[in-house]
């Protein structure tokens, strides 16, 4: 078997998902045995601290307050080979430290699930400052303008269409891999609806619908639950808030009160049991980052898409519709009129589910890996 030597899988903390992705790529470098040496890096640890701020905790802020602002810069900034060097000029300046690290580590292959990383590498392969092999994974549906790179060995994208999209806009088509997103290899293990749901107290025959918060514990959480809580239908709900301690101590609360009593509510923080509750789930309630629809996808959910962020789960959600793999709710107080809908069609959701199978990309990480090696 071929080896790839050392591997730096560069990400970002601006949001849960390029960390995740990377994590997944680097479990299954290990895991195949196909490296002599990997480390996971967060690009922002090496940059100084306003531009940290900037992508990290900046970006969590708007999420909440500002969504309509990050959806328009989103659309303002996807215009392919435009302002790249102002913003490489303005990355250039903020990551010093990542350049220096880079030179220092002389990794044989780096692969980036972030853009951050994916655009100093190709400035310094330009440049002949460093020789390594690049390649990126992009972490959600559809490919932004600020993945773009000229200096790089391969592409790694969700769907044909975003293929497609790279082809029309100059990418040679063997460097680019149709692999999905790739999730931790947990998730394509089946395990049993009714083992899982015992295991996490939940009753075995019950309608059971999933609300997660993400690794950052964001979103209008309580304000989903108080909408499902006019279901019809027997259902038993879990939500889990991630990292969101408030947000817990508040849904901890709402659950202790009287509930109606076809509705059962089950509360939970952080966790690293997501592929269980995914796999106990019948149905998903919330935004539809890369990761969590790649993982929701995986473990045959159908998403009801709530409040996508403007920009990537506005797309990410609109490939979800189109495919028939989710529905959409754009006003809280029908939602449970929406979900009462579906599940009173058993043929329309058994489609659905259908089309999910159809969609999902369980192996991606090991994929990533297969064509990675190509490049040793």
């Amino acid at each position: 078997m071929a080896e790839l030597g050392k591997v730096l899988v560069l990400s970002a903390s601006a949001g849960a998902g390029h960390l995740r992705a990377a994590q997944a790529v680097e479990r299954a470098l290990i895991g195949m045995g196909a490296v002599r040496e990997v480390r996971h890096i967060d690009v922002l640890e090496y940059t100084n601290k306003l531009f940290r701020h900037f992508y990290s905790k900046a970006y969590i802020e708007m999420v909440n307050t500002m969504p309509d602002v990050l959806g328009w810069l989103y659309d303002y900034l996807d215009k392919p080979w435009k302002n790249e060097r102002r913003r490489l000029a303005l990355d250039k300046l903020n990551t010093r430290p990542f350049v220096k690290l880079l030179q220092q580590e002389r990794p044989d292959v780096v692969v980036c699930t972030h853009f951050l990383p994916a655009e100093i590498i190709s400035w310094l392969k330009a440049k002949e400052r460093i020789s390594t092999r690049q390649a990126i994974i992009v972490t959600d549906f559809d490919v932004h303008a600020m993945w773009l790179v000229h200096h790089f060995e391969h592409y790694f994208v969700a769907l044909d269409e975003t293929r497609t999209h790279l082809q029309q806009l100059g990418i040679a088509t063997e460097k680019i891999t149709v692999s999905g997103i790739p999730i931790d290899p947990v998730f394509a293990e089946q395990k049993d609806k009714r083992t899982m749901r015992r295991k996490h107290g939940l009753k075995e025959d019950r309608t059971t619908i999933l609300i997660s918060a993400g690794g950052f514990g964001v979103g209008p959480i309580e304000h989903l639950v108080q909408s499902l809580l006019g279901l019809h239908h027997p259902a038993q709900i879990v939500a889990v808030c991630g990292r969101g301690k408030e947000l817990k101590t508040r849904l901890d609360r709402m659950a202790s009160r009287r509930l109606p009593p076809n509705i059962s509510l089950h509360v939970t923080g952080y966790t690293t049991d997501m592929d269980e509750y995914m796999a106990a789930a019948d149905l998903l309630v919330g935004k539809p980052g890369g990761l969590t629809t790649s993982e929701a996808l995986a473990k045959g959910l159908v998403f009801v898409i709530v409040n996508p962020i403007p920009g990537q789960e506005e797309r990410n959600a609109d490939h979800l519709l189109e495919e028939g793999a989710a529905i959409r709710c754009n006003n809280l107080p029908v939602l449970a009129y929406k979900i009462d809908q579906l599940l009173a069609d058993p043929q329309r959701l058994a489609i659905m589910q259908a089309n999910v199978q159809r969609l999902a990309k369980p192996h991606a990480a090991q994929t990533i890996v297969d064509r990675l090696l190509l490049l040793a």
